[in-house]
């Protein structure tokens, strides 16, 4: 895919340059075996599709919600193009240190992944205390900046609201009871929920500041 150069004259803005992604991920600094953590290199080295496949590891780094936490990804060729995996370390739940306790590692999120209510990515898995995802241009999560300037929002909040809905909705039981909450609440609880939080968020940032 990376040595096509049409797809793009196709017009169809959800599809990346193959080119470009795998350009930007094999310019990554290449982590030599002392910066590469032995049960890194294990899991990264078992999710590729021969054990026996050369690869080079770089560091990434990617998203707000994972600033922090480490992560590696294996880069080699296999059937005349490029694959790649992807090794994140995995941290709890905010709610854990709310509690008091400290762990190493996310009990429920193999669970989540797998009773979510959409098909699941065949790749992506829970191995020790690092997470497993394929990396490639056509299914990677697209930036809000790559998005064209006319968008309907609405329509894309609604889908990443979905996506989120349909990860809560397969934890039994409490899925059933998570939509029948949902029935008796007024339509617009979210967003008065979510404005009420962003107040919160700014008054205690403020009071951080000035502290």
């Amino acid at each position: 895919a990376e040595e096509e150069t049409n797809l793009e004259k196709l017009g169809i803005d959800a599809i990346r340059s193959p080119q470009g992604f795998w350009q930007k991920l094999n310019a990554r600094p290449t982590v030599h075996n002392g910066g590469l953590p032995r049960s890194a290199k294990h899991v990264l080295k078992i999710s590729l599709p021969d054990p026996k496949l050369q690869f080079k590891v770089v560091r990434r780094e990617a998203g707000l919600g994972s600033l922090g936490q480490l992560r590696f990804v294996a880069i080699g060729k296999w059937c005349g193009g490029f694959i790649a995996r992807e090794a994140k370390a995995v941290v709890p739940s905010a709610s854990v240190w709310m509690k008091g306790r400290v762990i190493h590692w996310q009990s429920h999120y193999e669970r989540a992944i797998r009773s979510s209510v959409r098909s699941r990515d065949p790749y992506q898995r829970i191995v020790g205390t690092w997470l497993i995802r394929r990396l490639c241009p056509d299914s990677n999560p697209i930036d809000i900046d790559d998005l064209p300037k006319k968008r309907d929002e609405e329509i894309l909040l609604k889908a990443m609201g979905s996506e989120a809905a349909n990860v809560h909705s397969g934890s039994e039981p409490h899925g059933k009871r998570i939509l029948k909450d949902l029935r008796r609440k007024n339509p617009d609880w979210l967003r008065n929920a979510a404005k009420a939080m962003a107040k919160a968020v700014e008054r205690e940032w403020k009071e951080y500041q000035e502290s």
